[in-house]
């Protein structure tokens, strides 16, 4: 039997090498750096989750959703992610955007890249007067703490019949890492992991993982 795989792939810093969500946060709130790294922080050490650290940064943005376009205007994927995702889907396997960013920039680079039709799951975000409102459709689903929890995508992943891989590289790829069969990590992601000794393969691009992905697919010789 032919395993199929589902690759479950962080957006922010992961399929963009850039962390758009924070640097859009850290563009439109000047002088409010000491608030974004207390809750940084906070976030890091546990003592609020995910969706709570999102509410509290979109609480110190202003921008209008024109301002917000062209600023992720500037913004594309890694070069290399296309060539994985193609490549894995003639495999038989399924790739999966999964991110606890917005939708606002990732579904544009997406389409930059040529994959408008490749499932994301992520937060929203809403214009309101120069002011921002997240919204997060994946509410309710996974750890409870979460914006959009990757350990729910996993499960459910799993219960498709799909082999998990997780590629990522922060702390939002923790609930995901957990669950996941196999994890490819950089960054702090990988500290956490060596830290909780979650095994993990290193990856610098998605060239890097699309060589995992040929070696663990492959056929076993005889």
């Amino acid at each position: 039997m032919t395993l199929r795989h589902a690759w479950l792939c962080d957006f922010d810093g992961t399929i963009s090498r850039s962390d758009v969500g924070a640097e859009f946060v850290r563009a439109f709130s000047p002088g409010r750096e000491a608030e974004r790294r207390a809750l940084l922080e906070a976030w890091k050490r546990g003592a609020i989750g995910g969706r709570e650290l999102v509410e509290a940064e979109c609480g110190l943005i202003e921008a209008s959703e024109k301002e917000a376009l062209e600023f992720a205007s500037r913004y594309r994927t890694d070069p290399s992610f296309a060539a994985f995702v193609d490549e894995a889907e003639r495999r038989g396997d399924v790739v999966r955007v999964v991110s606890d960013g917005f939708g606002f920039y990732i579904g544009p680079m997406l389409e930059r890249a040529g994959l408008a039709s490749i499932e994301a799951a992520s937060n929203r975000l809403r214009f309101e007067g120069g002011r921002v409102v997240p919204e997060f459709p994946f509410e309710g689903r996974g750890c409870g703490r979460c914006g959009n929890c990757k350990g729910e995508h996993a499960q459910r992943a799993r219960a498709e019949g799909y082999v998990v891989v997780m590629v990522g590289d922060g702390y939002s790829d923790r609930c995901g890492a957990r669950l996941a069969d196999h994890v490819l990590a950089r960054g702090s992601l990988a500290e956490w992991c060596v830290a909780e000794r979650i095994p993990t393969h290193p990856f610098d691009s998605f060239e890097d993982v699309r060589r995992f992905a040929r070696a663990l697919t492959a056929e076993p010789r005889s």
